[in-house]
């Protein structure tokens, strides 16, 4: 069953009232991966978005707002947590494909865990490296219903 990794960028977007398509097409991608339980979070992703959405964010919350948000994901999603594997393959990453470092935490992890798609704005999308294909949700000719019914990328 194919399973999609989540990046920050899609959790700030469902709450991110400025650019209404954003907010509805993140929205409609959590609400059908999560229905599935075929999304999967990183620790590393809950803490970005946290710190986002609570200190760097136009449209800040709370922190406890921010919080309970943060359980109802851990709640609807299979969260990942960041080894000592996972940083050292993301450090290869850097060194091999040029990404940042915590672009390359999220390749690192799903690469290690199996997961063949992510799903950010953040990479070129259609990207692979080494197994993980880099899917931006926010493109127009993405379709998470379609997304779901693939049972592989490949």
């Amino acid at each position: 069953m194919l399973r999609g990794g989540l990046d920050a960028n899609v959790l700030i977007y469902a709450a991110d009232n400025r650019d209404p398509a954003k907010r509805d097409r993140a929205q409609d991608v959590l609400a059908c991966l999560a229905g599935e339980r075929r999304g999967v979070l990183t620790a590393q992703i809950l803490g970005e978005y946290f710190t986002t959405i609570t200190r760097k964010a136009a449209f800040r919350q709370d922190p406890l707002s921010a919080a309970l948000r943060i359980a109802e994901y851990r709640r609807d999603f299979a969260v990942l947590n960041t080894t000592a594997d996972v940083v050292e393959e993301a450090a290869r990453g850097v060194c091999a494909h040029g990404f940042a470092y915590y672009d390359a935490q999220i390749w690192a992890t799903a690469r290690l865990s199996g997961i063949e798609v992510v799903l950010t704005e953040d990479f070129a999308d259609g990207r692979e490296v080494e197994g993980v294909l880099f899917i931006d949700p926010f493109s127009p000719k993405f379709d998470v219903i379609q997304f779901l019914a693939e049972e592989s990328v490949r």
